[in-house]
Formats: C-alpha cells, sequence, structure tokens
C-alpha cells in the first residue's frame, strides 16, 4: 500500500466523521426542538388546567358556602369569603361553627360536580372553642367515589399552615397539584449531545486504532522489503565470489597447485559464509514457529565477558581498538541457557565495532541488586537516531544508509537478542546519541 492510498483513506475517513458528526448534530437539534415544542404545548395546556382547577374549586367552594349558609341562621352577604392563599390551598370564612362530617359529605359532592377529582384535606378553625379540626386525606378513587385514607407521605399537612384565630374558617389543601405543575419540565440530566461526543469519541478511536494498523503493515512491508534488497545483495557476493573463483580454477593449470588451493579456499569460505547467513534466517523463522526451549544452568557471567574480550582483541580488532572491563557485580553466577546468552553477547559486541567509523572503544560493566543482574555495553560508535531506537529490535529491520552496502546483515540480530533476554524473563533497554554511541543495558533476574 503506498502513500497516496493511505492518504486517500485517511481523508475518507476524516470525511466520514464529519458527515456523521453533522447528520448526529442535526437530528439532535430537531429532536431538541420538537422536545422543546412539545413541551410548551404541555405548559399551554398545565396552565390552562391549573386555570380551570382554580375556577372549578371556586365555584365548588363557593356552593358549599352557600350550602352551609342556607343552613345557619345568619345567611349575610358572603363575597369574599372563598381565598385561594397558595396554588393549590384555599381558605373559606364562615359565620358558626361546623361539623366535620357535614363539611366533607358538601366537599365530596360538589368536587365531584365541578369535575375537580383530585385528592385533598380539609381542616375547621372554631373560633368559640380556639380549636382545630383535621380531616383524613380525602383520596378519589374514581367512579364518583371518595375515601378517606391515612397522611400519605407525599402530601403536605393541613396542620402546617398559618392559621387565624379570628373568627370561624376551613381549609382546602389539594397536595397533588403542585407536583403535576412541575411533572412536564424537560430532564436535561443528560444532554442529547452528550451521546453525539460519546459516538464520534468510539470512532476516532476506531478510526486512529485502523490508522495505526495500516501504518504498521505499511512499515512492515517495507522493512520485509529491505530485508529482501540486504538478502540479496548478501546472498548475491558469495555466490559471486564462488562462481568466480570456480571459473578461475577451470582456467587455471592444474599443475599449479599453490594457485588452485588458493581458488578452493576463497571458495571454502564464501560457502561456509554463505551457509551460516542461510543458516541465520532458517534459526529465527524456526524460533517463530516452534516456542524456544532454553537450557537453563548455573552460568559465570565475568568468565563470558572475559573471553568475549579476548576474542575480540584477537579476531575482530586488527584495526586497533580498546575494551574496557569493570566487573562490579557482587552476584554473576546465573541460571541462564550459556549458548544463547553467549550469542546475545556477541551480537552486542559485534554491532558496536560494525557501527563505528572510527577505532572502537566498548565498554563492558556490570552491577547487580537483590533482583537483577545488569550489563551495560556501551560504545563510541556513530548512534542511532531517535526515530529509529524504537524499532531496532523488530525482526528484519535496519537502520536506513541508502544505498550503501558497507555494514553486513538481516536485521535480525537485535531482534535475536530481546526474544533471547525476554524468554530468560529479563530486560533489554537502549540509550544512543548520534555521533557518540550507543548503550546497551541487559537486565537479568537473579
Amino acid at each position: 500500500m503506498n502513500r497516496r492510498t493511505i492518504n486517500a483513506v485517511i481523508v475518507l475517513g476524516i470525511l466520514s466523521i464529519l458527515s456523521i458528526m453533522i447528520i448526529q448534530g442535526i437530528w439532535i437539534q430537531k429532536t431538541v426542538s420538537t422536545q422543546a415544542a412539545s413541551l410548551a404545548i404541555q405548559e399551554r395546556e398545565d396552565s390552562l388546567n391549573f386555570v380551570r382547577f382554580t375556577e372549578n374549586t371556586h365555584i365548588a367552594l363557593s356552593n358549599v358556602l352557600d350550602d352551609i349558609s342556607l343552613q345557619s341562621a345568619d345567611s349575610s352577604d358572603l363575597y369574599g369569603a372563598v381565598k385561594q392563599i397558595e396554588p393549590n390551598y384555599f381558605s373559606v370564612d364562615i359565620n358558626e361553627e361546623l361539623q366535620p362530617y357535614y363539611l366533607e359529605t358538601l366537599l365530596k359532592r360538589e368536587f365531584y360536580a365541578q369535575q375537580v377529582r383530585r385528592d385533598f384535606q380539609y381542616g375547621i378553625y372554631d373560633c368559640f372553642t380556639d380549636s382545630i379540626v383535621f380531616g383524613s386525606l380525602i383520596e378519589y378513587i374514581g367512579d364518583s367515589t371518595f375515601a378517606s385514607v391515612k397522611q400519605s407521605t407525599g402530601a403536605a399537612p393541613v396542620s402546617e399552615a398559618k392559621w387565624n384565630n379570628d373568627g370561624h374558617y376551613f381549609t382546602v389543601f389539594f397536595p397533588d397539584v403542585q407536583q403535576e405543575s412541575t411533572a412536564t419540565e424537560l430532564d436535561t440530566s443528560y444532554s442529547p449531545y452528550f451521546y453525539l461526543i460519546f459516538i464520534v469519541v468510539v470512532v476516532l478511536i476506531f478510526f486512529g486504532f485502523t490508522v495505526n494498523v495500516i501504518m504498521r503493515q505499511k512499515r512492515l512491508s517495507e522493512v520485509k522489503t529491505d530485508f529482501i534488497n540486504n538478502m540479496t545483495h548478501e546472498l548475491k557476493t558469495p555466490i559471486s565470489t564462488i562462481g568466480l573463483s570456480a571459473e578461475m580454477i577451470m582456467r587455471t593449470n592444474f599443475e599449479d597447485q599453490e594457485k588452485l588451493q588458493q581458488y578452493a579456499s576463497i571458495i571454502f569460505k564464501e560457502n561456509k559464509r554463505l551457509e551460516h547467513q542461510v543458516e541465520r534466517v532458517l534459526n529465527v523463522a524456526k524460533m517463530d514457529k516452534d516456542k524456544l526451549s532454553l537450557k537453563e544452568e548455573s552460568f559465570d557471567m565475568h568468565e563470558l565477558l572475559n573471553e568475549a574480550k579476548d576474542n575480540f582483541e584477537f579476531n575482530q580488532m586488527e584495526t586497533g581498538g580498546l575494551i574496557q572491563l569493570e566487573l562490579n557485580a557482587t552476584q554473576y553466577e546465573i541460571n541462564v541457557d550459556p549458548v544463547h546468552l553467549t550469542n546475545v553477547v556477541y551480537n552486542l559486541m559485534d554491532n558496536a565495532v560494525k557501527y563505528c567509523d572510527n577505532t572502537p572503544e566498548i565498554k563492558l560493566k556490570t552491577h547487580s541488586d537483590k533482583r537483577w543482574f545488569v550489563l551495560e555495553i556501551s560504545d563510541n560508535g556513530i548512534g542511532i537516531r531517535r526515530e529509529d531506537v524504537k524499532m531496532i529490535f523488530d525482526k528484519f529491520y535496519r537502520v536506513p544508509t541508502g544505498n550503501r552496502h558497507d555494514v553486513k546483515g538481516f536485521g535480525l540480530g537485535l531482534y535475536y537478542v530481546k526474544l533471547i533476554i525476554e524468554e530468560h524473563g529479563g530486560q533489554v533497554l537502549v540509550k544512543s546519541t548520534v555521533g557518540k554511541g550507543t548503550s546497551f543495558t541487559v537486565r537479568l533476574p537473579l
């Protein structure tokens, strides 16, 4: 997948997300507008119902007052006797004391007649005896029936009202009226835009994950292509050398044993080189296919480092160089696989020599604590760029060097190092500065 295709995928993804946001935003806006309109209509209906309730209650209480006045000797002008103290609380002035049961009967009859079919509670004040009589909560249960029930927890009792000690009067309280006046308020505890934001975040996470997978696949494809190019170059060189040497043998006089021996030696060395390169690739492929099996035993790490120092000074540092040992670990005999761990140390030291433009200077330091044996291998090489450091342990990855092939390899060394160290339950860390050198830290559990 080339860069243009990836860019097209990203652009299409962004356009899709924007389309979702726009469509969802329009839908939410229409929904909110519809809800607001419905709420406004409901509020108007509630307002009309409340006005109707107030008027009907006034009429019902006036009729009750008329009935009470007809039964009394004094039927003077009762204009203004019915008062609305609160939206759900009414007071009615009367001329003399009143029997609660008689009042309750009148209230039930008139409320039903005037379509005031709601729960109510009444109280009577008698100024002669300075006493207050409270009625039970009267519940409308349908079919023209009112029933007395115990005081409900949702109703405000009439006993909480402020009573006037002057004259006779009774009060009527409707506990459910106030609750209905707020029942149509719009629930704004969860804004609909919250769900839009949630959906967009989920889509963005999925889109980001998808782009990340695509980029990783692209990088893997580039790494594999680079590996094939490097392998082709690495295999082509010994094959060409073997072919050239064989051709020279064919042209050389067989009596010249010295030249024959020289060409045969070249063929043997190049064949061994070719064999080692193929074997390295096959070993890594085998480690991927099968679970790595370690043969751990007690192993002296300081002895390994001394042997590695002698070996590199003798075989790989013909141009000079220096290997310094600072072996400060107090516990250096650990349970590891000697073969694999030896390969790890030699791989890291081999890289320190290969990736150095100057005379190599390698430092091998060790120390230990209660949990870890720590080995640090540092050099004065060319260093690694920050963007390449996080990928150097990937299989087949090599730091790009353009068309230069002066450093041999398939990009498998550090992948092998990390694989072996992690199989031992350890860690491998790297710090590098371009132009100054690189430091690898290997931590193995004790």
